[in-house]
């Protein structure tokens, strides 16, 4: 079975050629505990049968200086495909979107929460950010968002006055899963499907996520495709944010996926993410 994956990212061994500008101030601790860079993602994605893979921007590494997923995808067209990280209240937002796609990069990312940002920021739908969410519904450049459940009532806001984006929730936005099936704590995020722009990133950490307390992986993945459709799915190993190996990351991925129907696994691991991300279907000659 075909694999894109659509949650990758990259460190350079070299500072002085892309200096760091982590946001929230200091730099993620995977980022120092395991880097990997260029080269090093190459040779993993090739190790667990991946074709091709979205580099996206390490915001706790580089803030918004895209450089070196810029020098990433160049360097390698035919596997890797680029997300770049905007400020979105920034009065020049239009120009660094039109600036990164012109380099080559295919959509940009919005990072209100992370391990060196913890909890939701509050400017999410803010009406600063309103000419990037315009430029993207206008240009139909998709959206990755990685935000908590705590920003979803704001997303909507943005929804309703720019039906025509595509966003792809990082980690599903972090949803509670421990109470089970059919989780309640996780309703707002089901809720978020009857906007046709929102696709769910499926990554190491959701299934994890999937796996604790009263849940199982196979309910939860059965409930979020009867409500969004694995046409709105994709699978991210968030490598190497996530621990371990690329090919673990993929082995237990199959085995989270392995009792659903082919066609849902083949949308989650690879048609989902050629549909948001399209030139992850140009090219992608490795198996």
């Amino acid at each position: 079975m075909k694999i894109f994956d659509t949650h990758t990212h990259v460190i350079s061994p070299d500072p002085s050629a892309y200096p760091k500008d982590p946001i929230g101030g200091h730099q993620s601790e995977w980022s120092q505990a395991r880097p990997v860079d260029a080269a090093g993602l190459l040779k993993a994605i090739d190790e667990a049968g991946i074709a091709r893979a979205v580099v996206v921007q390490a915001s706790t590494v580089y803030g918004h200086d895209n450089h070196y997923v810029v020098d990433t995808v160049r360097a390698n067209p035919t596997r890797f495909v680029g997300v770049y990280s905007i400020d979105a209240l920034a009065p020049d937002a239009v120009e660094r979107i039109d600036h990164w796609q012109a380099q080559g990069l295919s959509g940009f990312r919005l990072f209100t929460t992370g391990s060196t940002m913890p909890g939701q920021s509050d400017w999410l739908g803010h009406k600063d950010s309103y000419p990037a969410w315009a430029h993207a519904e206008k240009l139909d450049i998709p959206v990755c968002l990685q935000m908590t459940m705590d920003g979803l009532p704001a997303l909507r806001s943005l929804l309703e006055r720019f039906p025509r984006v595509r966003v792809l929730l990082d980690h599903c936005a972090r949803p509670d899963l421990s109470d089970g099936a059919p989780f309640t704590k996780a309703k707002a995020l089901f809720d978020m499907a009857s906007f046709p722009g929102v696709f769910l990133k499926l990554t190491d950490r959701t299934l994890a996520a999937a796996a604790a307390g009263n849940s199982t992986p196979g309910e939860f993945l059965n409930r979020i495709i009867h409500v969004f459709g694995s046409g709105r799915i994709a699978w991210g190993s968030n490598f190497p944010a996530a621990e371990g190996a690329l090919p673990t990351l993929v082995a237990n991925a199959r085995q989270s996926l392995a009792g659903l129907p082919a066609h849902d696994q083949a949308m989650i691991f690879a048609g989902t993410a050629a549909s948001v991300y399209p030139a992850l279907s140009q090219a992608a000659t490795h198996v």
